[in-house]
């Protein structure tokens, strides 16, 4: 799809070996990546997600925790430069939430939307400049792979296979192809890897 502003879609995930975005133990089961996430190529793939964005598209749980996290790594001096790099990004940029249960943004320049993230996609990129970055958010991420919104795909592969969990990639999806712009691995085994959408 093309519009005028030449806007970006782009979405970041940490991913298992198969395929899932949280382990067996539901949304908040993260333990399968707690030991990469602090890595080198993690940080340094953080730092790749936003350098280019002026807009987070966030659901409304990723909001809730980011925002209780980051504003914190913002203000503390000892953090890893790369760490509070993403989080005056995250505090200072436009974020917008969609939420069908949130009536009015708890943070600063914030606004929340209920709508498909389809359209609210498509409003986005008819004005404006920078990336749209899906900031973690699976719940945003998916509807915008089935409709073929999305540019760019920012994906952490970590050695681990949860077993169990949510995965990203739902069958049913239509057939796209991808081509692999950066790559990076750690000592770990985790790799972070770019996809922009060929078209």
């Amino acid at each position: 799809m093309t519009n005028s502003t030449g806007r970006r879609v782009t979405a970041n995930l940490s991913l298992t070996l198969d395929g899932r975005y949280n382990g067996p133990g539901g949304p908040g089961d993260f333990a399968a990546f707690a030991p990469y996430v602090t890595s080198e190529v993690a940080r340094d793939h953080m730092n790749r997600i936003w350098e280019s964005a002026t807009t987070a598209l966030l659901g409304r749980i990723n909001a809730e925790g980011f925002m209780s996290y980051w504003p914190a790594v913002a203000e503390d001096g000892n953090a890893d430069p790369r760490d509070r790099g993403y989080a005056k990004w995250l505090v200072d940029t436009e974020k917008v939430v969609l939420s069908t249960t949130l009536t009015e943004a708890p943070w600063e320049r914030t606004r929340v939307v209920n709508a498909p993230a389809a359209d609210v996609v498509t409003d986005l990129k008819a004005t404006g400049e920078g990336d749209i970055l899906v900031n973690s958010s699976a719940s945003i991420i998916k509807p915008l792979l089935a409709a073929d919104l999305l540019d760019r795909l920012y994906l952490m592969i970590f050695p681990e296979i949860a077993g169990g969990g949510q995965r990203l990639f739902d069958d049913g999806l239509s057939a796209s192809t991808w081509m692999l712009t950066n790559q990076q691995s750690g000592e770990l085994g985790e790799i972070a890897m770019v996809y922009d959408r060929v078209r």
